[in-house]
């Protein structure tokens, strides 16, 4: 398809982000799955080359937009690299520091982030609380001059990795959701540790771990946004977050259309290419029709949103259609491998395992179709 919502600055970093991905992921991808982590010196390289921060302006960040900041992460969704988290460090990590953060605070965490020395993650899910945020647990009390910060906060994407964790407490109990405020939590901070990265049955590369705060104090500087108003600060970034998911999810579909179209042409089976089966045939072409309609509405809600337009229900609508259809496409596709679909040396098993979390990430489907619903 030609589309039109990238320019010419967006599509000649996308053959730089093909490059790196090409030179410095791919033959290490399988070595990282094992590890279970992807290493630092990867992100290091990264901020080299430009990739990280994207849509961050200038003097913290490459000062591009979002159609840049799409073109890394489609790019390593397209290569079936969805353990790789630069979108949660770029997408989600900094626009919270760029909206809610004071100038020091900018300067202080966004420069490092860009060059890949700074790691981000953002930690709201816990144990009993997922969605839920009236559920949260962890608690920070404020002292004089800092707060004293202690919970738990699970499945946190970059988890081991990360320097630096935005983190999502209760400040005022008495008030459920409306009483949450955020803080930056860094690395080495007394009381601040890090889980071992939790074992998942997709994305092996991505450290996902569990971390803990007990009796971490937090400066008063470390405090991002206003204190009981993180309810509203977060539902301003998820629209981002949500169609970032949905743009990952449909380039690895089509990615993976690519992938099948080429096995198909060279897998035999009773003596003939399975392309040459009817059934072949047209399982791709419905996954190919049904793609392209998705990447139609996915091209016109990051034009939307790179104008400032997309409203968090439109962005619900494209998380749900994108990462339902990757998941259910994915299965037909992997069914056209055979026995060969199920070994873990393919791409297309990676690739349907990888995809299962992003109907849960960012807000379940169940969610998405609640606030779909809340328009009726």
């Amino acid at each position: 398809m030609n589309r039109t919502v990238l320019r010419e600055d967006h599509l000649l970093l996308q053959t730089q982000v093909e490059r790196f991905v090409k030179q410095e992921i791919l033959p290490f991808y399988a070595q990282w799955e094992e590890l279970g982590v992807t290493p630092r010196g990867l992100w290091r390289k990264a901020g080299a080359n430009g990739l990280l921060n994207c849509a961050i302006p200038a003097p913290w960040g490459q000062g591009g937009d979002f159609g840049h900041a799409t073109v890394v992460l489609e790019t390593l969704a397209r290569n079936n690299c969805l353990g790789i988290g630069f979108s949660i460090h770029s997408d989600m990590v900094a626009p919270y520091i760029l909206h809610l953060g004071t100038r020091e605070q900018k300067d202080r965490w966004l420069t490092r982030m860009t060059d890949g020395e700074c790691i981000g993650a953002i930690a709201m899910t816990e144990p009993d609380a997922g969605s839920d945020l009236k559920a949260v647990r962890t608690r920070a009390r404020r002292e004089r001059g800092h707060y004293v910060l202690n919970g738990t906060k699970t499945f946190i994407t970059n988890g081991t990795n990360a320097d630096i964790v935005i983190v999502l407490a209760s400040t005022a109990p008495d008030l459920g959701a409306r009483g949450l405020s955020l803080f930056v939590v860094e690395r080495g901070m007394p009381g601040f540790s890090h889980g071992v990265p939790l074992r998942k049955i997709g994305q092996h590369a991505q450290d996902t771990s569990e971390l803990f705060f007990d009796d971490v104090k937090i400066p008063l500087e470390n405090r991002l946004g206003e204190e009981n108003a993180a309810f509203e600060h977060a539902s301003v970034e998820l629209a981002q977050e949500r169609l970032a998911i949905a743009l990952r999810a449909g380039a690895n579909l089509e990615g993976m259309i690519d992938a099948t179209a080429l096995y198909v042409k060279q897998r035999k089976a009773f003596g003939r290419r399975v392309v040459d089966f009817q059934n072949a045939r047209f399982k791709l072409a419905d996954a190919i029709a049904q793609t392209t309609m998705l990447r139609t509405f996915l091209d016109d809600c990051l034009g939307k949103h790179m104008r400032g337009e997309l409203d968090p229900v439109t962005a619900a609508i494209a998380k749900l259609n994108a990462t339902e259809m990757q998941n259910r496409q994915l299965d037909e596709l992997l069914q056209l491998f055979g026995g060969y679909g199920y070994m873990a040396d393919y791409g297309i098993g990676r690739a349907w395992t990888d995809a299962r979390a992003l109907r849960i990430l960012g807000g379940t489907s169940e969610i998405m179709r609640d606030i779909i619903g809340k328009r009726i």
